[in-house]
C-alpha cells in the first residue's frame, strides 16, 4: 500500500476527522422470537474428548433437557465441572456483564492510539457516534449466543459415512476445555496457537479456546511449506501449533530447532507415527485441561478487553514476506454481527442457516463467515471433507443443502464449467431445454430483477428444468450465495443468473476483518461489490474525471495494525485513521462500490498512458471462452502484450492442470476446426485454427477499447495453466503478477526484442 501524505508513526488522540466520508448509519433488522431446537448430539466424537467416556456424553444430553426451565438471562462464565452444568452452579458462579451493558469495555486511557504492532497492544475504537454499539469480547459473544441457542446443532461433521452433531452448550464447553489445555501448554499472554489444518470441530473450538485462553489464534495454509510455516510461527511466537495429519506434524518438525517460542504440538485427525515429546494426540491435550480449575480461566476472561487482539490472518505475501494481520475482539465481535446482517444473514430465532465449511479458515473471509458469524446467530456449519475442492463439494452440498453458501470466484467458476461439461455430455433434448430455461430467466433477471411477478415462460422454465439443476448442486434450500476475495468475470455473473442464482458480492480485505461491503437480495447491483456496511465508511482519494480513486475505508472493522511491522502499517493508516486500500473504484449514485483494479497493478505504459489490466484481461476471457486465465503486460512499454493459458482439467488428487482440455474448451476447438483435446496439441504444434480464432478474438476486444494505446498487440499461450503449485496463484487465486512476470521473463521479453529490429 502507499504512503500518503501526513501518514507517520504517531497516531492522533482526538477523534479522526471523517471529512467527504459516506455512511450507512441504520442498524439492521434483527428478531429476536423464540427458534426450535434439535438434539443430535455427536456423542461418539464427544466421548474422545471429554473425561468420562460415552457415561459422560449421555450426563450432558441429560443436562441439556434442564435448560428451558434455567432463568433465560445467565450471566456466568464458569463451569465448575465439564460433565455437568447445573442450575444451582450457574446461580453460584460469578457474574459477567451483558454484552450490552459493558461499560469498561473501550478503556479510554490517554495513551492508547488508532493503531499498534504490539501482540500485547490496546488500541482506541472507530466509535462513531451515529452507530454507538457498545463493543464485547468473543467470549461475552459466544456467552449470550449460549444463552439462545444452547441446545441448537452448532457443528455438524461426518464420521464413517454418518452425520454426527455438536450442540453450541458442547461447543462452549469443548472450547473451555482446550483453552484449559493450551493454559497448561504453557500458552502465554498475547502469545498464538496456530492452526495448521483442514476446517473441522477441533479447528473451530481450538480457535475459540485460544482466544478463550487469552492468546491469539493464527491460521496458516496447509499448502504452506516448512520455511513458510516457520516464518509465520517465529513472527506470531506460537506456543503451540495444532496439526491435523502427519503430513503437517513434519513440516512442524523439521523447523521445531528454529521456533523458540514452541512449546508442544497436537496432532488432532491421526495419531503421530510414533511416541515423541511435546506432540499429544487431542484426546491427551483435552485430558490435560482437568489440572486447570475453571476459576483460573474465568480470572483470564474476565481480564479480557475488547481493544486486544485475539486472532492474527497473514497476507498470502504477493509482494514479499506476509504480514499479520492484529485483528481484536472487536473487530471480530462487531464484523461479525453487522457485516452478516448486511449480508441478510437471518438469526437462528428467524431461520437457523447452514453453511458449508470448506475455505482455507487462514483466510479472513471463511474465518469470518464460518467461525465467528456462525456462533452471533447461531448457524449450523457444516463441515465438508479435506478434498473438498478436488470434487467431493458437492457431495457435501447436496447432503446438507445450505440456506447460504459462500465461494471465491475460481470455485463458483468450476462449478460452472463442471455444468458445462454435463450439458455438452447430455442428449440433444435436455441440453436445448436447459439452454432456453438460463435463456429466458436471465432476460427476466436483467430487465426485470426486482419484480416478484414472474412472467409464466420463466417459471415454467424454473420448475421443469433450473430447480433441478439447482437441486443436483445442493443449493435447493440456498437463499443467498456469496463471493469475494477476488474479481469474479460478467460471463460467471451472468451464467448463474440465467440458472436463477444470483452471486452476492461483498469487499473488504483481511485488513478490514473481512466484509467492509456486503451485497444481499435487499441490496444488489449486478457487477457492483454491494454498499457499505452500516456503521462503516468510505472515501475516494485523487478522483478522476470518471470517479475513479483510491477507496479508503473506516470504521470498527479496521485492523489493530501489522505485528511487528511499524512501517507497513504507517503505510496502510493515515493520520486520521483511515485505511488506504490500495484498491481503485467508483461508487454510483446510490452508493454501490464497483472496484476498478488495484492501483499497484496499474500499468502506465512508456507513452504514459494508465491502463488498469482488469477490464482489458476480462474482456479477452468473456470473447475467448477458451481462456483461463489472461495477464496483461505493459508497464513502461511501447504497447500492450498478454499472456494466456487454456482451460484444462484439474488432477483429482493434487488439485494441479493437467494437459486434458475441459469440454468447453474442446467444444470451442471443435466451432473454429480443430480437433485438439490436449493443451499441448495447440501450443506445440501452433495449431491454426485455434491460434486463428483466439487472434480475431484479440482483434475485437481491440476494436472496443477506448484508444490504441489500450490495444493488446502481441499475446502468447502458455504450455500450462496458473495454479497454486506453480506459483502464480494464491491460495484464494489471486494471480501473483510480480510471480508471473518473474517466471516467464523470457516470453515477455521476446515480445519486446522483436519490436527493436
Amino acid at each position: 500500500m502507499l504512503r500518503r501524505p501526513g501518514a507517520g508513526r504517531s497516531c492522533p488522540r482526538e477523534d479522526p476527522s471523517m471529512p467527504g466520508s459516506r455512511e450507512a448509519p441504520r442498524e439492521s433488522r434483527w428478531d429476536a422470537n423464540s427458534g426450535t431446537t434439535q438434539e443430535n448430539l455427536g456423542t461418539r466424537f464427544l466421548s474422545r474428548l471429554l473425561p468420562g467416556g460415552p457415561g459422560c456424553v449421555r450426563k450432558l444430553s441429560l443436562n441439556l433437557q434442564y435448560q428451558q426451565d434455567v432463568r433465560r438471562n445467565v450471566r456466568s462464565s464458569s463451569l465448575t465441572n465439564v460433565q455437568t452444568l447445573s442450575e444451582e452452579s450457574l446461580n453460584r458462579a460469578p457474574q459477567l456483564s451483558s454484552p450490552v451493558k459493558v461499560k469498561d469495555a473501550q478503556v479510554e486511557s490517554p495513551e492508547e492510539t488508532l493503531w499498534t504492532t504490539r501482540a500485547d497492544g490496546r488500541v482506541r475504537l472507530r466509535m462513531d457516534p451515529s452507530f454507538a454499539q457498545p463493543p464485547y469480547t468473543v467470549h461475552q459473544m459466544f456467552y449470550n449466543a449460549l444463552d439462545k441457542y444452547r441446545d441448537l446443532s452448532a457443528l455438524g461433521f461426518k464420521r464413517q459415512g454418518t452425520w454426527e452433531y455438536i450442540s453450541y452448550f458442547q461447543y462452549y464447553l469443548l472450547a473451555r476445555k482446550a483453552a484449559k489445555g493450551f493454559l497448561k501448554l504453557g500458552l502465554e499472554r498475547a502469545h498464538s496457537v496456530a492452526i495448521l489444518g483442514f476446517n473441522s470441530p477441533e479447528w473451530f473450538f481450538s480457535a475459540v479456546g485460544t482466544v478463550f485462553a487469552g492468546g491469539i489464534v493464527t491460521g496458516i495454509y496447509t499448502t504452506s511449506s516448512p520455511e513458510a510455516c516457520q516464518y509465520i510461527a517465529h513472527d506470531c511466537c506460537a506456543n503451540v501449533i495444532m496439526v491435523d495429519e502427519q503430513k503437517q506434524l513434519e513440516k512442524i518438525l523439521k523447523i521445531w530447532k528454529n521456533l523458540p517460542h514452541l512449546k508442544a504440538v497436537v496432532i488432532y485427525r491421526e495419531p503421530p507415527p510414533r511416541k515423541m515429546a511435546n506432540v499429544y494426540t487431542m484426546e491427551e491435550f483435552m485430558e490435560l485441561g482437568n489440572e486447570v480449575p475453571e476459576e483460573a480461566l474465568d480470572t483470564i476472561i474476565n481480564a479480557q478487553q475488547p481493544n486486544e487482539c485475539c486472532v492474527l490472518v497473514y497476507t498470502s505475501g504477493t509482494t514479499g514476506n506476509p504480514k499479520g494481520v492484529m485483528l481484536s475482539h472487536d473487530n471480530i465481535t462487531w464484523t461479525a454481527r453487522y457485516g452478516s446482517q448486511a449480508g441478510d444473514i437471518q438469526p437462528a430465532e428467524v431461520q437457523q442457516e447452514v453453511v458449508v465449511s470448506y475455505l482455507p479458515l487462514s483466510h479472513i473471509a471463511a474465518q469470518i463467515y464460518d467461525l465467528w458469524t456462525g456462533i452471533q446467530w447461531g448457524a449450523q456449519v457444516c463441515f465438508a471433507e479435506p478434498d473438498a475442492l478436488k470434487g467431493s463439494l458437492v457431495n457435501t452440498l447436496r447432503e446438507v443443502e445450505p440456506t447460504s453458501h459462500m465461494g471465491v470466484p475460481r470455485v463458483w467458476e468450476k462449478i460452472m464449467e463442471r455444468i458445462q461439461e454435463v450439458a455438452a455430455q447430455s442428449g440433444f433434448i435436455w441440453r436445448k431445454m436447459l439452454l432456453w430455461a438460463m435463456s429466458v430467466t436471465l432476460e427476466q433477471n436483467l430487465t426485470c430483477p426486482w419484480s416478484d411477478l414472474k412472467p409464466f415462460t420463466t417459471r415454467l422454465a424454473d420448475y421443469l428444468v433450473l430447480a433441478k439443476v439447482r437441486q443436483a448442486l445442493g443449493f435447493a434450500r440456498c437463499q443467498k450465495n456469496f463471493y469475494g476475495a477476488a474479481p469474479m468475470t460478467a460471463e460467471t455473473q451472468r451464467f448463474f443468473l440465467g440458472l436463477n442464482i444470483r452471486l452476492y458480492a461483498g469487499y473488504g480485505l483481511s485488513e478490514t476483518s473481512g466484509p467492509h461491503f456486503m451485497s444481499s437480495p435487499y441490496n444488489y447491483r449486478l457487477y457492483s461489490s454491494g454498499k457499505v456496511v452500516p456503521g462503516c465508511r468510505v472515501k475516494l482519494l485523487n478522483q478522476d474525471a470518471e470517479g475513479i480513486g483510491e477507496i479508503c475505508l473506516w470504521g470498527r472493522t479496521i485492523f489493530m495494525g501489522y505485528l511487528n511491522m511499524e512501517d507497513k502499517t504507517c503505510e496502510a493508516i493515515d493520520a486520521d485513521g483511515w485505511l488506504h486500500t490500495g484498491d481503485a473504484g467508483h461508487l454510483d449514485a446510490d452508493g454501490f462500490l464497483y472496484i476498478t483494479g488495484r492501483l499497484k497493478e496499474l500499468i502506465i505504459t512508456a507513452g504514459g498512458e494508465n491502463v488498469p489490466p482488469l477490464p482489458i484481461e476480462e474482456a479477452v476471457k468473456t470473447e475467448l471462452p477458451i481462456i483461463s486465465n489472461a495477464m496483461l503486460i505493459g508497464d513502461q512499454r511501447k504497447f500492450l502484450s498478454m499472456l494466456l493459458t487454456l482451460k484444462c482439467t484439474l488432477d483429482p488428487d493434487t488439485s494441479d492442470p493437467t494437459d486434458n482440455l475441459t469440454e468447453q474448451a474442446v467444444e470451442f476447438c471443435r466451432r473454429v476446426g480443430s480437433k485438439a483435446t490436449t493443451v499441448s496439441e495447440i501450443v506445440g504444434r501452433k495449431d491454426e485454427a485455434v491460434y486463428q480464432a483466439i487472434e480475431e478474438g484479440i482483434q475485437r476486444v481491440n476494436k472496443n477499447a477506448a484508444a490504441r494505446p489500450y490495444y493488446i498487440q502481441k499475446w502468447a499461450i502458455l504450455e500450462r495453466d496458473f495454479s497454486i503449485s506453480g506459483g502464480e496463484l494464491g491460495p484464494t487465486m489471486k494471480l501473483k503478477r510480480l510471480i508471473v512476470l518473474e517466471k516467464y521473463k523470457d516470453i515477455i521479453a521476446s515480445f519486446y526484442q522483436e519490436q527493436k529490429k
